[in-house]
């Protein structure tokens, strides 16, 4: 990590900045826990997104120019996600939802939901 920024100091605080991006899209449901659980919480996403513009603003002027910018570059994708991630929030809802109701039908198949799809015409039973 040493070779992409300039020193042990650097690498530490982008470590730090990559916890804190992981955790906000993690709450946004963009990447699974360790155990392939997926979460939903707005409000700790933007408490990440928010705790790293606070970074932003303390660290301002103490950052080189390359620094600045990769912190910029973070926390505006982390933004552009968060508007995002309630439209991939409902899809994965529908998905799910779709998911169960297939299983259902699979495990159940005479009290499972049934979609008629005959194209029957007058004069053709």
């Amino acid at each position: 990590m040493t070779e992409i920024f300039s020193d042990e100091d650097t690498a530490k605080l982008f470590q730090i900045v990559h916890m804190f991006q992981r955790s906000a899209l993690l709450h946004m449901g963009y990447i699974p826990d360790q155990n392939g659980n997926r979460y939903f919480d707005m409000n700790e996403a933007k408490e990440g997104i928010d705790l790293l513009r606070m970074l932003q603003n303390k660290t301002k002027g103490n950052l080189t120019d390359k620094e600045s910018q990769l912190l910029r570059s973070v926390i505006s994708e982390l933004q552009l996600q968060f508007m995002k991630a309630p439209t991939l929030n409902r899809q994965a809802e529908d998905d799910k939802a779709q998911s169960e109701t297939i299983r259902e039908t699979f495990a159940n198949p005479k009290t499972g939901p049934v979609e008629d799809l005959s194209d029957t015409k007058e004069g053709e039973e």
